[in-house]
């Protein structure tokens, strides 16, 4: 019996999106220059770099950074939480109603 070979084509996302800046005669000749030393266009050095800043912008905002002696009151309330008083618990039983559980 014959194996068939199944060829799978990836096929890149369509851009369909534009982006436009305008920027100093300076500016421009340095990103020219940046991106020939990457080997890239200037339009791939900009779209990179810009994705890259973004996604370090968002990890830099979504990650929670704690010095001393904040660190440590938030490192013991994790280990030693309070006791529920009434209130709480009462949030809690609503909380549970509302999301079903």
């Amino acid at each position: 019996m014959a194996r068939r070979q199944v060829l799978t084509i990836q096929r890149r996302p369509t851009k369909q999106e534009r982006l436009e800046a305008r920027i100093t005669s300076e500016q421009k000749r340095l990103i020219e220059r940046a991106a020939r030393i990457r080997g890239t266009s200037v339009t791939e050095f900009v779209v990179m770099s810009a994705q890259q800043a973004a996604t370090e912008t968002i990890a830099n905002y979504e990650t929670l950074s704690l010095r001393d002696e904040a660190r440590s009151v938030f490192i013991n309330a994790l280990l030693n939480p309070p006791v529920a008083n009434t209130r709480a618990r009462a949030a809690a039983r609503r909380y549970k109603r509302r999301m079903g559980h």
